[in-house]
């Protein structure tokens, strides 16, 4: 079965459609990054169950039940025998039930219908006719909802703690998708509306229109448009084109609902530990109290996309190009497209996931080895696979100059053909196969979206009587790949009144959905025990200087504590009982000196792609790769983010346990041995530097990294790996190089000798520890003649705390003030707002009331989403918990004005902690719930449960079992500590003289919201982002100096791009 995400099948060429990206200047639209509108339906959350009366034996057929060879998985299979309706239960250990209700959702226009309706069904069903119902629910029973629409399905997703919670709320939420409450109302307020103003809006409405323009969204829609006719779904836009949702009527979505929405066509997949009799008791009789509902099943019914017209084949290559507004044209993107084999062909899928793999799945890959690391045509190759009955293989290379678009089109195909054409490296496909296998055995039991995806893809289009499902009983798939002669690989193929009018319909509206739901009706479901809710244990072992935090008097340390004992490095042991190790390698950066911490991000990027010297011989980095996939699963550098340190790094390795001192060999030889290369060093540098133009154009981002240079000092990582340090830093080390290799490879040489020392690096292992051979000595491979760097005397250094990496600013925020910094590529505004937070870390007492008092503030259809979301002044906001930094922010994202949003937030903060306004109990009960839910996702897997006892103890120094006490003591919060906690920490992140403020925004935004911030207190003043560049102390020569100059004065254009949530972990 294809790896998740699934990618896929490629080799001989047949014929393709070709899109690039060309970026235009003075274009009439403008664009930003957005959330796809796929996963972006706003935290949904969840609700609650009716009474069972039914005595009646549930009329579910077993069709089968298999437990999976690769995973402690066991899959059953139900079918309805009145309605037809699927049930499909994936039962693994873990506090986490997750479940996706799944419609196939076919289309032949571009209405947005789907799209809007997965949003109204949120607005109230046949008995629960009260918008947000699900939401207060949700949180009242450890859980939340969400919903995404995709071209050919829309699911909506019930993730709960427990199995209680989650039973408690499953056929509310299912009367909400079956039997909706579909009123013209809510399609004014959720679908389109013109406002007072004579504005375009609603909540679909905007977010498509922030998406429509986007560079992806062109791109992607103009290759449906040629690769499917008209009669074929996947051809549509199923999120809606602005002016066909500016036509959509609450009919017509009706009409859809009434055709896609109903048990024939739904299938319940739930994974996690299900109570399969209380689940088909339940669904009996949610489909008994729908009857008279719904028309009875259809012996005619046409399964969507299976029982439609297929797209025939493509009968030559197009080639187009799509014009996209921005004023940077330095560079484009290529996408290339192909028809390949059917999804549910298992070996044929499958097939395709290695060859593309083969092709482009790491830097000795075909295609990135030549392209992107010899060639530097493109900063990546990147692939993907859309599972369907006539699957397409996309296949994209980024970052490329627009001059050499049509170049590298032309490079990638004569590639494909060469490739073809020659004899394939039959060992490497081999190790891509075995490889492959790891991985999805790993990801098997680590994930639940491994069964989710594939269970959902065999229900849009595999057979419905189970066989095709009945795949996933065994990975047999690979055992075939494994026996594939050369030959067999190469038949794959590639293949004014009026506005008042207006205005009052609107109020209406609004105020027919915001009825209060009555507390009488929220009562009916009483908070769910947490009996249900089967938190996964991790034993914690330690050896070496670990043992000076303390042992504890358990089976694993008792195993460790038997074992050869060896030099004493700092490990920690977590003892799971999962089939691999997990390994990860914490090294911090106080001793990195303070110019040297831009390089880190390319340090990163050529770490296990540097030629090394191993047992005397150089390696080539080829070989290197070669070697490390054969060894491992996975295997990668990040920020240590992830354990809580935002200033260090982590090396992480996944792989089996025979593999285990194998990899302790290969980590000596990474951390000294790795040899610097001024081409690699180079590769590296051109590949980021084409990264940046498209990077540039994300308002939320470039607003966090303003305010990063405001409140942190140059030395922090957070700091010094911004895009705006980049943009100077490494166009001046790229003529460096050239000029003088020699000064940067000693710097490498020097931060490489910053890190990799006895007292600043700490262990992390996790697996089965009494299955583990050599747990200990093993080790002392890598202390092996090194007695300078690794010298066992030296005491650890301390964990850096994020809280000391803050700027003068950044410990006393309130004296800057506020900036607003224009950018011609945005249409919206987004904001940062800092002030002082919890100052006593983990260990503040307060620390309880401040997580209910955000978790209420930011409740679904709670205060803040009513007072900013609710009346359209902000998609969203939220606050951060940094509760290690000291500080607090509040975020504005996609607003027509971020300085209304923040006043709007201010007043509803006020009120609420001013006692002016009562507390909501049921608020106060979802945001307790909220918070188990959280430790519950946090403890999901195996790997996780372990990594949080890390974190927990080593990191943050707490004691064991600390995450336990915090939900005892949330639970004891009172109203009186929740308002306090309100007015001491949260509401001075909008009192000026208190907190700073940073805003992005359209240029023609910048003068109200620039007003409105000097009105409510602020300094204000204006910038450009080029005000917030820093090189780092790497000077620019004479002529460099004045090409900057020329680029500073474009600078209006620019923004600049970071994943907040990857920026926690990747090293770019």
């Amino acid at each position: 079965m294809p790896a998740w995400p699934p990618v896929s099948r490629a080799l001989t060429l047949l014929y393709g459609v070709v899109i690039a990206l060309v970026t235009v200047a003075e274009a009439q639209h403008t664009t930003e990054q957005t959330l796809d509108y796929r996963y972006d339906q706003g935290l949904m959350q969840n609700m609650a169950a009716g009474n069972m009366t039914t005595q009646q034996k549930p009329r579910f057929r077993k069709v089968q039940s298999f437990r999976t060879d690769y995973a402690p998985t066991t899959i059953t299979q139900y079918e309805s025998e009145r309605s037809g309706m699927q049930v499909i239960v994936a039962d693994r250990k873990g506090p986490k039930v997750n479940g996706y209700f799944t419609l196939a959702t076919e289309i032949f226009d571009d209405s947005g219908a789907p799209h809007t309706l997965e949003h109204l069904v949120f607005m109230g069903s046949k008995n629960y006719k009260y918008k947000g119902l699900l939401d207060k629910l949700a949180g009242r029973a450890y859980s939340h909802t969400n919903a995404w629409t995709a071209v050919d399905h829309t699911a909506y997703t019930l993730d709960t703690a427990g199995w209680d919670g989650f039973a408690q709320i499953l056929p509310v939420y299912l009367e909400h998708v079956i039997v909706p409450n579909i009123t013209d109302d809510a399609c004014v307020t959720e679908v389109h509306h013109i406002d007072g103003e004579g504005n375009d809006a609603g909540v679909v409405y905007s977010e498509m229109q922030a998406l429509q323009y986007s560079s992806n969204e062109l791109m992607d829609l103009r290759a449906r448009r040629l690769l499917y006719p008209e009669n074929v779904g996947f051809r549509y836009e199923t999120g809606g084109m602005m002016e066909a949702l500016r036509a959509l009527t609450p009919q017509r979505i009706r009409e859809f609902h009434k055709a896609m929405y109903h048990p024939q066509n739904l299938a319940i997949v739930i994974i996690g530990e299900a109570d399969h009799d209380d689940l088909l008791r339940i669904l009996d009789d949610f489909e008994e109290s729908i009857k008279d509902d719904i028309p009875p099943p259809n012996t005619q019914f046409k399964r969507p996309f299976i029982d439609s017209p297929q797209p025939p084949p493509l009968e030559k290559t197009i080639i187009e190009t799509v014009e996209f507004p921005e004023e940077d044209e330095s560079t484009g993107e290529i996408v290339v497209a192909f028809f390949g084999p059917n999804c549910i062909d298992q070996v044929q899928a499958t097939a395709v996931n290695i060859i593309l793999t083969y092709l482009c799945g790491s830097s000795v890959s075909v295609l990135e080895n030549i392209m992107v690391e010899k060639e530097h045509l493109a900063s990546s190759i990147s692939y993907l696979w859309d599972g369907r009955p006539n699957s397409v293989i996309w296949l994209q290379p980024t970052g490329v100059e627009t001059e050499k678009l049509a170049f590298v089109e032309q490079r990638l195909i004569s590639l494909l053909k060469e490739v073809a054409s020659k004899p394939l490296d039959m060992e490497y496909m081999r190790e891509c196969v075995q490889r492959e296998r790891r991985q999805v055995k790993l990801h098997a039991e680590s994930s639940e979206q491994f069964y989710a995806t594939n269970i959902i893809t065999d229900y849009l289009f595999g057979k419905r009587n189970g066989s095709t499902l009945k795949d996933l009983e065994s990975l047999s798939e690979y055992d075939v790949l494994e026996g594939w002669t050369e030959e067999q690989w190469r038949e794959e193929e590639l293949g004014k009144e009026g506005l008042e009018r207006l205005r009052e319909k609107l109020e209406k509206a609004k105020e027919t959905n915001d009825k209060p739901i009555p507390a009488e009706m929220l009562d009916q479901w009483p908070v769910p025990g947490t009996s249900s809710i089967h938190f996964i244990e991790s034993a914690t072992a330690r050896s070496g200087k670990a043992k000076s935090l303390g042992v504890l008097g358990n089976a694993a340390q008792k195993t460790i504590d038997d074992a050869p004992q060896g030099l004493p490095l700092f490990v920690q042991f977590e003892d799971v009982p999962t089939n691999f190790v997990h390994l990860t390698v914490h090294v911090g950066m106080s001793k990195t000196p303070v110019k040297f911490k831009p390089l880190l991000s390319l340090f990163a990027n050529i770490f296990f792609n540097s030629p090394v010297i191993r047992d005397g011989k150089r390696l080539e980095f080829e070989d290197v790769v070669k070697q490390l996939e054969k060894d491992t699963i996975s295997y990668k550098i990040r920020s240590s983010a992830r354990l809580g340190d935002y200033e260090g790094i982590s090396l992480q390795f996944q792989l089996d346990r025979e593999r285990y001192t194998t990899i302790i060999s290969w980590l000596r030889t990474l951390l000294f041995d790795i040899v610097f290369d001024p081409v690699r060093i180079k590769a590296a540098i051109v590949k980021a530097l084409a990264d940046i133009p498209e990077a540039k154009r994300d308002g939320q981002a470039m607003a966090d990294e303003v305010d990063m240079a405001i409140h942190f000092k140059p030395e922090s990582y957070l700091a010094s790996k911004r895009t705006l340090v980049k943009v100077v830093y490494l166009r001046r080390l790229k003529k460096l190089i050239e000029n003088d290799p020699d000064t940067v490879l000693s710097w490498f040489e020097e931060l490489r000798a910053s890190l990799f020392t006895f007292d600043n690096i700490r262990v992390l292992v996790t697996t089965d520890v009494a299955k583990l051979p050599n747990p200990v000595a093993a080790w002392d491979v890598l202390t092996a003649s090194r007695a300078s760097d690794l010298d066992p005397a030296k005491q650890l250094l301390p964990i850096s705390k994020l809280s000391a990496m803050r700027s003068a600013e950044g410990l006393a925020p309130g004296s800057f003030g506020s900036v607003v910094i224009p950018m011609t590529t945005l249409d919206s505004s987004y904001s940062v707002s800092t002030a002082i937070g919890l100052q006593r870390s983990y260990a503040d007492p307060r620390l309880p009331a401040y997580l209910v008092a955000l978790g209420y503030l930011e409740a679904v259809e709670g205060p803040l989403w009513t007072a900013v979301r609710g009346k359209g002044l902000a998609y969203g906001v939220h606050f951060s918990r940094e509760v290690d930094g000291g500080y607090i922010q509040f975020k504005v994202y996609r607003s027509p004005d971020a300085s209304k949003a923040i006043e709007a937030a201010r007043a509803t903060v006020a009120e609420l902690a001013e006692g002016r306004v009562p507390l909501d109990k049921h608020l106060l009960e979802g945001a307790v719930s909220g918070i188990v839910l959280g430790v519950a996702e946090e403890q999901a897997t195996m790997a996780a449960a372990a990594l949080q006892n890390y974190v927990i103890g080593v990191v943050r120094g707490l004691e064991q079992g600390w995450s336990k006490k915090i939900l005892e003591r949330v639970r004891e919060v009172s109203e009186d500590e929740v308002r306090k906690v309100m007015r001491e920490v949260i509401l001075p992140v909008f009192e000026p003289g208190k907190s700073n403020v940073v805003v992005t925004c359209a240029p023609i935004m910048q003068e109200n919201i620039v007003k409105a911030l000097g009105t409510a207190g602020y300094k204000t003043q204006v910038q450009t982002l080029s005000h917030f560049y820093d090189d780092y102390g790497l000077k620019a020569d004479e002529e460099e100096e004045e090409e900057e100059e020329e680029e500073e004065d474009e600078d209006m254009s620019e923004g600049s791009y970071t994943d907040g949530s990857d920026d926690d972990e990747d090293m770019d």
